[in-house]
């Protein structure tokens, strides 16, 4: 498509131009969320097929590949070790291994501050290794809110470092972060040696000490002594009851609005629902005027119930057919819970989703970016991270729970252990660390070997395994993928490492390592961690091939991608640089804020210790 335009700007080379036009998009739709990163990802590949710069299959002459085309992307590693590494995760967390060190670590945690803290980041920081640390952040978040109520501590002091262990866990081996399979998988496609599972544990090992002593002693006084949303809510509303009655001719509350009636009396009833012959009323309620034998469904404190019941002229539902009590009460349950990035919740308001109807549930409140909103709530569009603070009848939340990605922060997973089967799921995982820590195998046939095996021994289901994978990082990663591929055959990306190089040519590979280290860094913090390390991986390499050092021209690859990796898993300073963070976000009671004030320094030792360790362990020759 672009080559019909050559003749009217031969010094120009246009594919080029184009490739930078899609990766100027593409950071665009990233940082303003234009859309999901998968979907903007998937249209970059669908831009360059269209724009010509990829062709669709591999361009062979005499048995060589002269240009690859968008299809080889799929033939990455990386992506499918990913997909398997969500069915092991899954494996654990269905055999109840998860749920078990969660429950372990109520038991040992104890009351003390820093003993919760060291314990909780333990736990976290090992599991976190081996196993995606999502889940993991998803079981703890119930167990640690419990915990520190129980011990009266603030759930803001935890929260934000169960996020973190967990980050700085996965930095600990090959599979313990998407972002490092991504790296390793593009790079041997460079020529470089793959990575060992514990390759970059010396140094992982190092963060997660520097990180513990970081949030001990400076990150824990740091850290906001904030309320949670449940905390900030009126403690009265735990004594509230659910009750329906009749209005019968005669009653006061005949022909006039609910305002200047009934809510008037006791402000502090909440009208849920009022049915008409049969149908709810849709009208707001400080304009319904009431008539006879309307049926309204309240919510009320004790006190205003005990009260109301003494009202002549009401009789409540069911009372004399069913030879009931004076007052028929269901009791209300109060819950906490946030949407995770796959809900079908995301971008829709309650009112389109008709969620009192559909769920039977009410919804109090919902905290966003450290705004708790209590007005207006049928007209707020849900997202990621959003946290509702919610009442119903017990029995109403268990279809709510069952939801695919939401995440309930109020009460423990309720997750059936097998004890045949946690061990069997432990094993599975233990024979695939030992076969990656001896290289028996490639890691991309180790994981789909393992992720086959929970299947077949059914520690999860095929149905379950499919479920556990998020598809939309598979396919956030396939299509950075594709960018990368176009940036490295049409030049785009050369262009870059000259322009770079133009600026810090005469710099030693110790600087422009550091500058590769905090480059990824920033990036992360400001769009998807798995994006910037398909796109900066083959930058980095060539950027080693052109350093000037000791007289020669090229320096060895792998510190700056050991720098890469690092700078794309550590990302502590925003709520949105990682999903951890994102969940602990809303569950704290955090601002945004409070991200920055912890996360940046320990960003910046971290960037420190990296510079001056990643060329000692992996040295420029």
């Amino acid at each position: 498509m672009i080559d019909w335009l050559q003749p009217f700007f031969p010094d120009l080379n246009l594919t080029i131009i184009a490739v930078y036009a899609v990766l100027v998009g593409v950071v665009l739709a990233f940082f303003r969320e234009w859309t999901a990163p998968d979907i903007v990802a998937l249209s970059a590949m669908g831009a360059l097929l269209l724009l010509g710069v990829l062709p669709l299959n591999d361009l062979v002459e005499n048995g060589v590949v002269l240009e690859r085309g968008i299809l080889s992307v799929f033939s990455n590693g990386a992506p499918i070790t990913v997909a398997c590494m969500f069915i092991l995760s899954a494996g654990l967390e269905r055999t109840g291994v998860i749920d078990a060190m969660g429950k372990f670590f109520s038991r040992i945690a104890g009351k003390g501050e820093i003993r919760v803290l060291l314990v909780m980041m333990t736990m976290v920081a090992l599991l976190s290794a081996f196993v995606n640390n999502t889940p993991i952040v998803v079981v703890f978040l119930p167990i640690v809110l419990a915990h520190a109520r129980a011990a009266n501590l603030r759930a803001s002091k935890l929260l934000i470092p169960l996020s973190f262990a967990s980050i700085l866990g996965g930095t600990c081996t090959l599979t313990g972060t998407s972002t490092t399979l991504i790296v390793d998988g593009i790079a041997q496609e460079y020529g470089q040696k793959a990575f060992g599972m514990f390759e970059v544990s010396s140094l992982g090992l190092v963060y997660l000490a520097v990180g513990f002593v970081y949030i001990i002693t400076i990150g824990r006084k740091l850290l906001p002594s904030r309320s949670s949303l449940s905390e900030l809510i009126d403690p009265d509303l735990t004594r509230e009851v659910l009750t329906q009655f009749q209005v019968e001719p005669g009653s006061p509350l005949v022909g006039k609005t609910l305002i200047e009636s009934l809510l008037k009396t006791y402000p502090g009833a909440r009208v849920l629902e009022v049915r008409r012959r049969g149908r709810s009323l849709d009208v707001p309620i400080d304009e319904l005027v009431i008539f006879e034998k309307d049926k309204l469904l309240l919510v009320l404190h004790g006190k205003a119930f005990k009260e109301l019941r003494k009202d002549p002229g009401v009789s409540f539902e069911g009372q004399n057919d069913l030879s009931l009590t004076p007052v028929e009460t269901r009791e209300l349950k109060l819950l906490e819970g946030i949407i995770g990035p796959r809900s079908h919740l995301v971008g829709r308001t309650l009112k389109e989703i008709g969620f009192r109807r559909n769920y039977g549930i009410n919804v109090l409140a919902i905290h966003r970016q450290g705004v708790n909103l209590h007005d207006s709530l049928n007209k707020v569009r849900l997202a990621f991270g959003d946290t509702l603070f919610m009442e119903g009848e017990p029995d109403t939340f268990k279809r709510l729970q069952e939801q695919k990605d939401f995440v309930s922060i109020s009460e423990t997973p309720d997750v059936s252990v097998d004890k045949r089967k946690v061990w069997v799921g432990v094993g599975v995982t233990m024979v695939f660390v030992f076969g990656a820590a001896f290289n028996l195998l490639g890691i991309p046939a180790l994981a789909l070997l393992a992720a086959l095996a929970m299947i077949l021994t059914r520690c999860v289901t095929a149905h379950q395994a499919y479920d556990a994978i998020q598809w939309n990082i598979v396919f956030l990663i396939f299509g950075m993928l594709a960018m990368g591929l176009a940036m490295d055959q049409s030049g785009a990306a050369q262009v870059l490492v000259d322009g770079i190089m133009a600026l810090c040519g005469d710099f030693s590979p110790f600087v422009i390592l550091a500058i590769v280290y905090l480059l990824s860094s920033i990036l992360t913090e400001l769009i998807s961690n798995n994006a910037v390390a398909a796109l900066l991986t083959p930058i980095v390499i060539g950027i080693a091939g052109r350093i000037s050092w000791q007289g020669e021209i090229g320096v060895d690859a792998r510190p700056f991608i050991v720098a890469l990796i690092f700078g794309c898993s550590a990302s502590f300073a925003t709520p949105i640089g990682y999903q951890t963070n994102t969940y602990v976000y809303g569950a704290g009671g955090y601002r945004f804020t409070d991200f920055p004030r912890v996360g940046v320094p320990l960003n910046l030792i971290l960037w420190i210790v990296a510079s001056f360790l990643i060329p000692v362990i992996w040295p420029f020759r």
